[in-house]
């Protein structure tokens, strides 16, 4: 008998929409070529590549020549990071970006640490908050780069975007947002939230890997970090991936259209689970704002036990779900998210996240509602640390 698979991991990444596969099957099959090259085949590539990229830039805002397509997330946040900080660096060297941010964003920071930039941490509040003024605070006249996510991949938690980007625009400093997890779950509106550059992700969204954008405001000083055939207005060589990106584009369009009615499903789905996971298992908690979330994030932690045993346990039930980032579950190490919320490590060890998506049903959260406190008390029994 096969056994029940419940997908809760959709933070991590999404299957591709039936609907975006459609799309881009044409582009697999039939207009396979290189958008570079000057014949038919690779003509109509290119048309379809700036179709996409103006489809993009209409939805957030922006020009079409601001919408830089990359292969992935952290190769739009490295090219933010180091772009702005060596094509910068005569006015100055100091970078600050928030103390939750995802693994791509710290490790590119501590890389230009080690060329001679200051990098400095924000601290955000109990619920994984930034506060304004803390950063304004923090600012220096050798500042050049301010960069804060969207909303944290681990606890879902919206930061005040809009307000960080008024006070780096006020202090000519750049501001760069991973909008990752928020990008076709929540509006955006690059120039009324003051941003400068900003990173979105298509399997993130229901469309394929392979596929990403940089936005880059007009005038930004940037220097591009892969070097070639000057693809991508010179700010990113590399052949074009026409299929993912055609399906990217795809995947943005039916978020964009089913987001008011998906997200009201999802937000009623995710406090269904909070409010019953608190009301059945005693000594368990919410990361993260309870408001100020994505509608599909659920980040618990249980007292006296470890994540990766409710995973385990979990996963034999057929639930997928995650404890702290996927990129780095695999470590042994607390998750530096929930250490800067100032909760202790063994109760970030404690700690599991559910995110819902497109397919998830009421009968799917009633399965884990099923399963999961049975897991907890299970695990607490054997616990050595009650």
């Amino acid at each position: 008998m096969k056994k029940k698979q419940i997908y809760m991991d959709y933070a991590a990444s999404t299957p591709i929409d039936p609907r975006v596969i459609k799309t881009m099957l044409p582009y697999l099959k039939n207009y396979f070529g290189n958008s570079s090259s000057l014949h038919d085949f690779g003509t109509e590539s290119a048309e379809a590549l700036e179709t996409s990229r103006e489809t993009i830039a209409k939805m957030i805002g922006a020009d079409l020549k601001e919408i830089i397509f990359t292969a992935s997330a952290t190769e739009s946040n490295n090219l933010a990071l180091k772009g702005i900080a060596f094509a910068n660096k005569e006015k100055g060297r100091h970078i600050l970006i928030s103390s939750i941010e995802h693994d791509c964003i710290i490790e590119s920071a501590t890389w230009l640490h080690r060329q001679g930039f200051e990098v400095e941490k924000i601290p955000v509040d109990k619920y994984g908050l930034v506060d304004p003024e803390v950063v304004e605070k923090m600012i220096r006249k050798d500042t050049i780069l301010v960069s804060v996510m969207h909303a944290n991949n681990e606890i879902g938690t919206i930061e005040p975007i809009e307000k960080i980007g008024k006070i780096c625009k006020t202090r000519g400093i750049y501001f760069h947002t991973d909008a990752a997890q928020s990008f076709g779950k929540i509006p955006i509106d690059v120039k009324k939230m003051n941003i400068d550059l900003l990173t979105a992700s298509s399997q993130k969204i229901y469309g394929a890997k392979g596929a990403a954008l940089l936005y880059v405001r007009k005038g930004t000083k940037i220097e591009p970090i892969l070097h070639g055939g000057g693809h991508e207005f010179g700010m990113r060589s590399s052949t074009i991936n026409i299929p993912a990106i055609v399906g990217f584009v795809k995947a943005v369009k039916i978020a964009n259209e089913e987001m008011k009615k998906e997200n009201e499903r999802l937000t009623k789905l995710r406090d269904t689970l909070i409010e019953e996971i608190k009301k059945s298992i005693p000594r368990s908690h919410l990361n993260g704002h309870p408001t100020k979330r994505l509608p599909n994030n659920i980040n618990m932690r249980f007292d006296s036990i470890e994540g990766e045993s409710i995973l385990m346990l979990l996963n034999s039930q057929g639930v997928a779900a995650a404890t702290g980032s996927a990129c780095s579950s695999q470590k042994l190490q607390p998750s530096h998210v929930l250490l800067a919320l100032g909760i202790s490590p063994e109760q970030v060890h404690g700690s599991l996240r559910l995110s819902l998506g497109r397919w998830t049903t009421k009968e799917d959260i009633d399965y884990v509602l099923k399963v999961l406190p049975g897991i907890i008390q299970r695990l607490r029994k054997i616990s050595p640390i009650n």
